[in-house]
């Protein structure tokens, strides 16, 4: 007889030979066990794990649900994915996260079966990435450029669980497959990231200021000489630097100045004239709400 793994409770199921080319693993209760306990994986681990190419006839029902979190990322033909009866069609480039315990089905299209790579994970990390995704997207799904280097780290997880059992690799496959998933549910983070590379007004005010640490500057004279009102450019830089400008400035001139402490042999004072500050006690102070320590003392710890 067959022992069930954690996630065996499909209700039903259309795969009788598997598809060509498959690659599978569901782990036996006793190594799930292993990673609830671990220190490093007890909040994130794996139980299955695998990749179905041109998965013909491809059908996953459960009414009550999986008993973890199922990632699908598909990169040829299509799929649906219903929860709750509710539709998601998923084509290629896309990824769906299945949540735990909730009623799904999902299935190749018969005239252009899916081709994914999939898992099942969960513990409490698990809990709260799943949150993320949710908190992230429309329908649940997401758009992701092919990349080989994907194709690539899922092979290396696959073949670091297919190896060895010892904790060790499963602790760093573990780690890999967080990795994995994080991708793909803050690809829209990375993504905003390069889309506000375009914002050329912060960008530009950014330039200016770490070009320029050695000078003073107001907010009135960032917003002349950009053309800007003031309000505007106060809100529009803490949206995306989480600072105010002046404050944003202070500090990369504080981060230079450990730069100098470090590598230099300048005095303190002769640091606070390099970042811009003609008062050695109002730059000690300034170093200090940043960096919880005064320069000297900053200076006295890099040698312990």
């Amino acid at each position: 007889m067959t022992k069930k793994t954690e996630s065996d409770t499909t209700d039903d199921l259309t795969l009788k030979e598997g598809f060509v080319g498959q690659k599978m693993i569901a782990f036996h209760k006793s190594i799930i066990n292993i990673s609830k306990v671990n220190d490093i994986t007890k909040n994130f681990y794996v139980s299955d794990l695998g990749y179905y190419p041109r998965a013909h006839h491809h059908y996953r029902m459960r009414k009550k649900g999986a008993n973890q979190y199922i990632f699908i990322y598909c990169t040829k033909g299509k799929g649906e994915i219903y929860i709750n009866n509710e539709k998601t069609e998923i084509n290629p480039n896309q990824f769906f996260i299945i949540p735990k315990k909730v009623k799904h089905e999902y299935k190749a299209f018969n005239n252009d079966p899916w081709s994914i790579y999939w898992f099942h994970f969960n513990g409490p990390l698990a809990d709260e990435l799943y949150k993320r995704y949710e908190s992230t997207q429309i329908k649940n799904y997401k758009n992701i450029p092919f990349s080989l280097e994907r194709i690539n780290s899922f092979e290396k997880i696959f073949n670091l669980f297919n190896s060895t059992y010892l904790e060790n690799h499963i602790e760093y496959a573990n780690l890999l497959s967080l990795n994995f998933i994080s991708y793909f549910v803050y690809h829209d983070f990375e993504y905003s990231i390069k889309s506000n590379s375009d914002d050329t007004i912060v960008n530009s005010i950014i330039k200016h200021l770490l070009d320029n640490l050695e000078k003073k500057f107001t907010l009135d004279e960032i917003a002349s000489k950009f053309n800007y009102s003031k309000s505007y450019l106060h809100t529009k830089f803490k949206a995306k630097t989480g600072y105010p400008l002046l404050v944003f400035f202070n500090l990369k001139k504080v981060q230079k100045a450990c730069e100098l402490l470090n590598y230099t042999d300048l005095s303190i004072k002769e640091i606070s004239f390099e970042v811009g500050f003609e008062d050695p006690l109002y730059f000690s102070r300034i170093f200090k709400n940043f960096m919880g320590k005064s320069p000297r003392n900053y200076k006295q710890s890099l040698h312990k």
